[in-house]
């Protein structure tokens, strides 16, 4: 038998094998990037098809507030728009409008009609829900891609990734107040500590003194000296001429 062929044969195969579960591994990551990505698609499309419907039930009652409407309607085209030139674009322009709808809500807390108008309530109730639902997507997608740019840099996917296609995906950031962590103030009452000041102890409290004491009782006067002539013994003599 000729050995070294069959050992060059076996190394061959091992090799394809490794380069198969490789490319296999690769494309179902890649799949899952894919499918992260159209949940956030779904998301952002239902919040598109709301605010017209939010927009026409305020724009009644806001007639003073015409440029806050033109800025969330500019803004959804933008982002409408954005859709089409990759994730990162896209979240860019979905950044812009959620701070245009934050604003529009700020204004809305201004008209107690909008307030107590139930079409109004629900659409901004859907909308709430629905930004959390771009939330839970957005971070199941980022995690995605980090997982798949992690699998085609590292050895040994990174030695067929490029070859066979695979390239980095972009993250789908999120808005910078999403990122800021807020400040809790646990103070109760008056002026927060500077930030990185340490609080200044109070001064140890004294223990309370002791009561005096009562004061001491007065000495006992000695007894008066006895006369001997008012005394009444018999054996004292008369008293000197």
């Amino acid at each position: 038998m000729n050995w070294p062929l069959i050992i060059v044969i076996a190394i061959v195969v091992i090799v394809i094998l490794a380069v198969i579960l490789l490319y296999n591994g690769l494309v179902q990551k890649r799949l899952r990037v894919d499918e992260a990505l159209a949940q956030i698609q779904v998301q952002l499309k239902r919040r598109h098809d709301l605010i017209p419907n939010l927009v026409n039930a305020v724009r009644g009652y806001m007639e003073f507030e015409q440029k806050v409407l033109t800025d969330v309607t500019n803004a959804r085209a933008s982002a409408i728009a954005a859709g089409a030139q990759g994730p990162a674009a896209q979240a860019q322009a979905e950044n812009v409008l959620t701070g245009a709808l934050r604003s529009l809500f700020a204004v809305v807390e201004n008209y107690p009609q909008l307030k107590a108008n139930e079409n109004v309530l629900s659409l901004q109730e859907q909308l709430t829900t629905t930004e959390n639902q771009i939330g839970f997507s957005r971070q199941h997608y980022n995690a995605s891609v980090l997982d798949y740019n992690t699998s085609i840099q590292t050895f040994p996917a990174v030695l067929i990734a490029g070859i066979l296609g695979f390239v980095k995906r972009e993250f789908f950031e999120a808005e910078a107040e999403a990122q800021t962590v807020p400040t809790v103030d646990l103070t109760l009452g008056g002026a927060a500590p500077a930030t990185g000041a340490m609080p200044t102890a109070a001064p140890p409290v004294a223990p309370p003194a002791a009561p005096p004491a009562p004061p001491a009782a007065p000495p006992a006067a000695p007894p008066p000296a006895a006369d001997a002539g008012a005394s009444g013994d018999p054996n004292a003599g008369p008293p000197a001429g």
